[in-house]
């Protein structure tokens, strides 16, 4: 296949990755009001961005620091900064591994696990929000094709 775009065709404003970006930006946005706008997810103040290390902890996409960094292409310490932040909260927990004590693997506190389906609800809201308009099936779609440009990575 021929290359996408060209210098006459492109244009950074329309270009796939700015209005992915743009809309990455608008979701987490609006999924911080979301979750600040919950008394009992306000008082323990999280982010959008921690309820996502939450969500993939709670549905066991990862389960250490690292596995963490490469699902979101976060950085080393900023990891360990918002996983201590999560620790002091009280909603996720570090363990060592019994078969290898180097190995130090992430999970949710009891409070985390009972927060968690609360968080969820809200995130699911925010996404039924963005996507009014569309059909399931076009929905389906477009998770296909974003997963397609994962696999382009």
């Amino acid at each position: 296949m021929g290359e996408i775009y060209t210098t006459e065709t492109f244009s950074v404003s329309k270009s796939v990755f700015r209005l992915i970006s743009r809309v990455k930006t608008e979701a987490l946005a609006a999924l911080d009001q979301a979750l600040a706008s919950d008394p009992e997810v306000s008082a323990l103040e999280v982010s959008a961005a921690q309820y996502v290390i939450i969500a993939t902890l709670a549905e066991q996409e990862a389960s250490s620091s690292t596995q963490l960094c490469k699902s979101f292409s976060y950085d080393a310490g900023a990891m360990t900064r918002m996983v201590d932040r999560l620790e002091a909260k009280g909603l996720i927990q570090r363990r060592r591994c019994t078969d290898d004590r180097r190995l130090v693997n992430l999970e949710l506190t009891e409070a985390g696990k009972s927060l968690f389906p609360k968080m969820k609800a809200l995130s699911m809201q925010v996404q039924n929000r963005f996507l009014r308009g569309f059909s399931k099936d076009e929905v389906r779609e477009l998770e296909r094709y974003l997963a397609r440009i994962l696999e382009n990575v």
